[in-house]
């Protein structure tokens, strides 16, 4: 499995696009510090009272003109270039993956080449090493900010429109993005993780998202399932092979969007509730128990019905489903 990292930076480019946009960073700063130093050197100069005045044409044509000019046409020309080197914003040839912004999470749809049904997953985006994949972006509520700083420039996703960024990793990794667009409540904690992976382990991982839920095998496993079901949890979230085909779901809610992720193979992600916490039985619990207590604002209601034993069950359970 790849290791998970926290680093979330231009400062550490991992994609074509995203070494373009460190160069900016650092000829930005370097100007910017350079010109501030020459400020400063003139401003103390400038406070010498045996220094010799400098008459006002010469610092008007000098630094008002002449100056502003050369570097502002200079960096124009510059950035004209490589800017134009940035990867176009095309779906062709690449691999299509939509990205829908909800209050406070991810939700990610892939498209399964075996069957062409859509497999739905949150929070994480698989994406295989060195190949470039185009995200289809779109908003269900407010208007969302997709931003991974090691990989590319951010794209704004608006409600009713799609809009399009590529990505492309040069090397196995984790890389963890951010909304950057303030949403609400929670938009600090909307987070995600692009996850690259040479190309025979994406296959693999596709491969395992398109099957259904594995079965509760165990005691333990069987009560956490019922669990799940008595809860009603299956109508803003969706497990393949059991919400499905479960006989105490109806038809109508059956056939209806799901507010909360899919949670098919939630046991194999890295985190839960948006990179908030994560993923293991602990924090499963914790959140189940109590969402309003780690996420003030999300939709998903607390349980204070559930006892003990019932709760670790349901727990363990969706940490099964991998």
């Amino acid at each position: 499995m790849t290791p998970i990292s926290d680093i979330q930076s231009v400062m550490h480019p991992a994609g074509a696009d995203a070494a373009i946009i460190y160069q900016f960073t650092w000829v930005l700063f370097v100007g910017g510090t350079v010109i501030f130093a020459i400020v400063m050197g003139l401003l103390a100069l400038a406070m010498r009272r045996q220094a010799r005045p400098i008459t006002p044409g010469v610092w008007i044509l000098g630094a008002g003109i002449a100056f502003p000019v050369i570097v502002l046409t200079a960096l124009l020309t510059w950035s004209t270039w490589r800017t134009g080197q940035l990867v176009p914003q095309t779906s062709h040839k690449a691999l299509s993956i939509s990205v829908t912004g909800k209050m406070w999470w991810w939700e990610v749809r892939y498209r399964d080449p075996t069957s062409n049904r859509e497999i739905i997953s949150a929070n994480e985006i698989v994406i295989p090493v060195g190949e470039s994949v185009y995200l289809g972006l779109t908003a269900s509520d407010v208007i969302h900010s997709l931003w991974v700083p090691s990989l590319a420039g951010k794209r704004d996703m608006i409600p009713g429109r799609v809009t399009g960024l590529n990505l492309r990793a040069d090397k196995p990794g984790t890389y963890r993005g951010q909304c950057a667009e303030y949403c609400g409540e929670q938009h600090a904690r909307m987070a995600f993780h692009v996850i690259a992976l040479p190309r025979p382990e994406f296959d693999a991982w596709l491969a395992r998202q398109a099957q259904p839920a594995v079965p509760a095998d165990t005691t333990v496993l069987q009560r956490g399932r019922e669990a799940f079901l008595a809860q009603q949890c299956q109508t803003c979230h969706t497990i393949r092979g059991v919400t499905d085909v479960a006989p105490q779901l109806d038809a109508r809610i059956a056939d209806a969007p799901r507010l909360g992720p899919d949670l098919t193979h939630i046991g194999s992600r890295r985190h839960i509730a948006a990179g908030t916490l994560r993923n293991h039985r602990g924090t499963l619990a914790g959140w189940i128990a109590d969402p309003q207590a780690i996420k003030t604002g999300v939709f998903m209601p607390p349980s204070p019905d559930l006892d003990g034993e019932t709760l670790r069950a349901l727990a363990t359970y969706l940490e099964h489903l991998k």
